[in-house]
């Protein structure tokens, strides 16, 4: 029994060294972490913290890192140094359409995009007339999820799609039932409210491309048939919006854009992942202009950015589980 009891005690002891040892192994390799992203983050590259931070201030779980190297003065002063200005202006009222000629109706055309930092694909639609919004038709009942983009298109039983306006998304867990700011839906209103101010992305009866803040009421005064709202807007009436550093992080982006002959531009570009990092709101303002867009905004990003041409996805999706759903989506018949 005495060696039971001294064979006891000593395991005992040894358990508690054992446990001291891991707890001192895992406590070094802690702190040697934090000191390495520490020196990283904050090291002697400006530009480098810069990117990091309005890159990861744009992810949810990201700004939750970025606030445990950075206080909130300096996360300020950061974002300052990379923004984009709200825009003021809208798009001009012109009240006509567009000629579209016979051999550019049925014409889509698939571009590869790069850049230093990001890949995507680039869809250009020669008649903006085959542009509709896919609408979540049960985000009023108890069947309130959205749909996945595939879904929007097969339903309708349209060539291609892209995500389009944002969604309530409560800690990065939210089904796309609730949409963010307006819609509208082959002219009406059927989310939001009429005397509050959005960034509004939408096309009116001449298909269009109508960009800026204007309440939900306006929205409908300016003759809008189907519309979104998300931000920042891009360019409006050919200038675009001011800059400062790279107006933000490098994330997946989707951009919708419309050329002065009609023809639309869906931009989706892929982000989070080694071969592509993702793109700024300089980078995608670049992209718009270099293909003629003379209106265009931004749309939902991130893990939501998804391009589908005839039944598939054609972008890298960023999360493992593949996209998100999503309340809108903008669909080519």
């Amino acid at each position: 029994m005495a060696k039971k009891r001294v064979l006891k005690a000593s395991i005992r002891r040894n358990s508690k060294k054992t446990g001291l040892i891991v707890l001192v192994i895992v406590l070094t390799i802690l702190i040697n972490s934090y000191i390495g992203a520490m020196i990283i983050f904050k090291g002697p590259s400006p530009t480098f913290s810069n990117i990091v931070v309005s890159t990861m201030m744009e992810t949810r779980r990201g700004k939750r890192l970025m606030k445990l190297f950075f206080n909130k003065k300096e996360i300020e002063e950061i974002i300052a140094q990379n923004t984009i200005s709200s825009v003021t202006t809208v798009t001009d009222d012109i009240d006509d359409g567009f000629d579209i000629p016979e051999n550019k109706k049925d014409k889509i055309d698939i571009i590869d995009i790069e850049g230093p930092t990001y890949n995507g694909k680039l869809m250009i639609v020669y008649d903006p007339s085959r542009i509709e919004l896919g609408v979540n038709t049960l985000m009023d009942t108890q069947y309130a999820k959205g749909f996945y983009v595939e879904e929007f298109v097969a339903s309708e039983n349209a060539i291609a799609g892209i995500n389009a306006g944002g969604f309530d998304d409560p800690g990065g867990k939210g089904d796309g039932s609730i949409p963010y700011g307006v819609v509208i839906k082959d002219g009406e209103l059927i989310a939001g409210k009429l005397t509050d101010y959005y960034e509004i992305i939408g096309f009116n009866e001449h298909h269009r491309l109508v960009v800026g803040q204007m309440t939900g009421q306006q929205a409908l005064d300016y003759g809008l048939v189907d519309a979104v709202t998300f931000k920042p807007i891009f360019i409006v009436n050919y200038v675009p919006v001011e800059i400062v550093g790279t107006g933000g992080g490098l994330n997946p982006r989707t951009v919708i854009g419309q050329r002065e002959d009609g023809a639309v531009l869906l931009l989706v570009i892929n982000g989070r992942q080694a071969n592509s990092l993702g793109a700024s709101y300089a980078d995608c303002v670049n992209i718009m202009m270099e293909y003629g867009a003379i209106n265009a905004a931004n749309l939902d990003g991130g893990s939501s950015s998804v391009m589908v041409y005839d039944g598939e996805i054609i972008n890298s999706v960023v999360s493992m589980q593949g996209d998100r759903a999503v309340p809108t989506a903008w669909i080519v018949k």
